[in-house]
């Protein structure tokens, strides 16, 4: 196994560790596996003998075959032998990556505090190797990572692959150059940046599938290879690949993954761009998996390789593919138990001084508290167990959920976290200047934000087809128990004399005349106390706005509103502003709108504030009408869900994507591309739209369409008033 370590004088050191033999198990007939071992000791360098672990589904140890391979090169190889040589073998431990199967072994993890023994200088091999870091901990200390950015002028959004060009902006201890091919190559000068700086970490957008691939071409063409990696092996490269993903169509990049050094893609990660680096950092440290490849996979490979250390420590093996099938079911059964959350209709209108009280990570604490974990729901040793709400399944009452262990240990730091930043938050503020309190609360936000992620995956991987510790009898069980939760918590505010206005999964929005703070606080805690699962009094809006359906302004829908909290905090679902594929003029109008009305205190006071908000939308209209809007701000985002040209109506993706095709733009399924609407009302499709980076000054925009959207947009935030007043506006072409 190859390490890369920062030395406390800062010298960058590669090791390699001889000592790391990852090992497999097989479940098959004992004379079979006697044979199988004599078998793999003639053909490569493997230990075999046998041991007795602990199977998750049947409750008890059983008799496997453990190979331990010598050369952690041969893992793979030799386990697909195996996998050939008898299908009727059962695998276990015989798919992990070897990197994190590596940390668990050593008990370290990346980017933690270790002591090295160097055995031999001159080989550069690990002795012994241990940790002096805890992945749990919270003020904890990064390594002194240093940094290039590298990044095209223009719009980060855009594709660079769909025709965008700019200069390449590199930035290195503070300083940015500009590197262009009129000055010098610009491999030339990213190769200098490299050799004068040495970063450790490489932080692109659209570095995975542009940047640096074009980079190495033009190094290759001039004669000389670009110093990505530290050392001499090749650079890492992996394809782009559609798939359908609960009945859409995504697009995965290719990846460009370093040796020696970090490559991060904002563009091409998740967790990046929702969380930062601070956030990418917390969850490698975690879940002990690579950097890179943390950077780019779901949150959901996080949680199961937590899971998968967690059975790793027990003594339990780990399936290489999910091997609980579904329990049959009468179809009653199945009607009664294949259900997900509760939710019931808002009340339309405009209401004041509502609560919104909201069960902390509530499927998670579930999971936790009533030990809900898919090798303890219908165990075969606790018969006399309590059974789950509507459905009567039991829980285990001998052993705790593998599941429940670690999403226990998630909220617990979660919540640590958010009590560190109400502590930094209360330290007072020296005038002119930033205090480190401060700097340490956002570092927690954005660490805490991505625990979110990985208690969000939680719950959705005990039912996903593919997970290896999934159950859905585990996922129904967590459903039908946050139903009864929420169900208890409405009676109760009923009975208290607050009136329910929404109910949502997880969340309860009550009013009552006169209510103060300490009213609805007494009610969370009386829930709470209930129900057994945190409550937590979210907030008090000012006011909260239900609206209806945009096809019919009688029927209710159950995401679709926005509230001001008593601080001017704004809560926002379903509006144009929270879809990707809204033009940013229109998110921008409805922002700046929504910032105008949460001054209002009342309903009085926010008809007077619509009034100005008007006059926000006037100037945007004015804006489309003369021309004076940025092009930028027009573009409409859609996602492929199919080839160009497999397409069979003029659609706007379809035109576009088309487009995009004929001018040599390779699109594949998934992928999401940008345009401007240029004359939607043309005979001829190809004016009607316009590709982004296709489109020139001369296609203009269509200036109708856009003021459309914007009153369209508008509209929710006039709807009870103009159902009070019975006025009405329309725009006149």
């Amino acid at each position: 196994m190859t390490l890369w370590l920062i030395q406390p004088n800062q010298k960058r050191l590669r090791l390699i560790d001889p000592s790391f033999h990852p090992g497999f198990y097989v479940q098959g007939a004992e004379p079979r596996l006697r044979q199988l071992g004599r078998v793999l000791a003639a053909r490569a360098r493997v230990r075999c003998a046998f041991a007795e672990k602990f199977s998750i589904w049947d409750g008890r140890p059983i008799r496997v075959l453990e190979i331990t391979v010598h050369h952690p090169a041969q893992f793979a190889a030799i386990a697909r032998f195996v996998r050939r040589y008898d299908t009727r073998f059962t695998l276990y431990n015989s798919d992990l990556m070897l990197a994190p199967l590596y940390c668990w072994q050593k008990n370290v993890f990346p980017l933690a505090r270790v002591d090295i023994e160097i055995a031999s200088q001159s080989a550069a091999l690990v002795g012994a190797i241990e940790c002096r870091d805890d992945e749990w901990a919270l003020d904890y200390e990064l390594p002194p990572i240093r940094t290039l950015q590298l990044r095209l002028e223009g719009l980060a959004q855009v594709d660079p692959q769909h025709g965008r060009r700019g200069a390449l902006l590199a930035e290195i201890d503070g300083e940015q150059q500009v590197l262009e091919d009129s000055d010098e190559p610009v491999a030339s000068g990213v190769e200098r940046l490299l050799r004068a700086h040495d970063p450790d970490l490489i932080v692109t957008e659209w570095g995975d599938s542009t940047l640096l691939p074009a980079l190495m071409r033009q190094a290759q063409r001039l004669g000389f290879e670009l110093s990505l990696n530290r050392d001499q092996s090749p650079v890492g490269r992996s394809r782009s690949r559609s798939y359908m993903s609960y009945g859409r169509i995504l697009y995965k990049g290719s990846s460009t993954t370093l040796a020696g050094r970090l490559h991060v893609d904002l563009r091409n990660s998740f967790i990046a761009h929702q969380c930062e680096l601070d956030g990418l950092w917390e969850l490698v440290r975690i879940t002990r998996l690579p950097v890179q490849y943390s950077a780019r996979t779901s949150t959901g490979t996080g949680i199961s390789y937590m899971q998968m250390e967690m059975a790793y420590r027990d003594g339990t093996l780990i399936p290489t593919q999910k091997a609980e099938p579904e329990t049959p079911k009468h179809p009653d059964e199945l009607l009664l138990a294949d259900r997900g959350g509760l939710v019931f209709s808002p009340r339309l209108g405009f209401f004041e001084n509502a609560a919104e009280l909201d069960f902390a990570s509530e499927y998670p604490n579930i999971m936790a508290r009533f030990n809900v974990s898919p090798e303890t729901v219908n165990c075969r040793c606790c018969p006399d167990a309590p059974r789950v709400p509507e459905l009567g399944y039991r829980v285990c009452q001998r052993r705790r959920g593998i599941t429940s262990r670690v999403v226990e240990r998630l909220i617990a730091k979660r919540q640590e976290y958010k009590q560190r930043m109400q502590a930094a938050e209360a330290v007072p503020e020296t005038p002119g200047q930033i205090p480190a309190a401060v700097n340490h609360s956002a570092s927690y936000s954005l660490r805490r934000s991505s625990l979110k992620w990985l208690l969000v995956c939680c719950f959705g991987y005990t039912g996903y087809k593919n997970a290896r510790f999934g159950k859905i009898e585990a996922h129904e069980a967590i459903n039908a128990l946050a139903r009864e939760k929420l169900l208890v918590a409405k009676e109760v505010a009923e009975l208290k004399g607050f009136r329910v206005l929404h109910a949502l999964v997880d969340s309860l929005y009550v009013e009552r005349l006169g209510a103060t703070r300490r009213d609805y606080e007494q009610l969370a805690q009386e829930i709470e106390r209930l129900t057994g699962l945190p409550l937590a009094l979210e907030a008090i809006y000012r006011f909260v706005v239900f609206l209806p359906s945009r096809q019919n302004a009688e029927i209710p829908v159950p995401n679709r509103f926005f509230a001001v909290a008593e601080n001017g905090e704004l809560k926002i679902r379903g509006l144009e502003c929270r879809r990707h594929d809204t033009p940013p003029v229109v998110s921008r109008m409805q922002h700046q709108v929504l910032e105008i009305l949460a001054e209002a205190r009342d309903f009085e006071s926010y008809c007077r504030k619509l009034e100005e908000a008007r006059r926000t939308l006037d100037r945007y209209l004015d804006r489309l009408a003369d021309g004076s809007m940025d092009v930028e701000d027009l573009i409409i985002s859609k996602r492929l869900t199919r080839a160009p040209d497999a397409y069979r109506k003029d659609t706007a993706t379809a035109v576009v994507a088309r487009q995009l095709d004929r001018s040599g733009v390779k699109l594949r399924p998934g992928e999401t591309i940008g345009y401007i609407i240029t004359d939607a009302g043309s005979k001829f499709p190809d004016d009607r739209f316009r590709a982004f980076t296709l489109w020139e000054a001369w296609h203009g925009y269509d200036v109708r369409q856009y003021q459309q959207a914007l009153l369209d947009a508008f509209k929710p935030f006039e709807h009870y008033v103009m159902a009070t007043t019975g006025t009405t506006r329309s725009l006149s072409f």
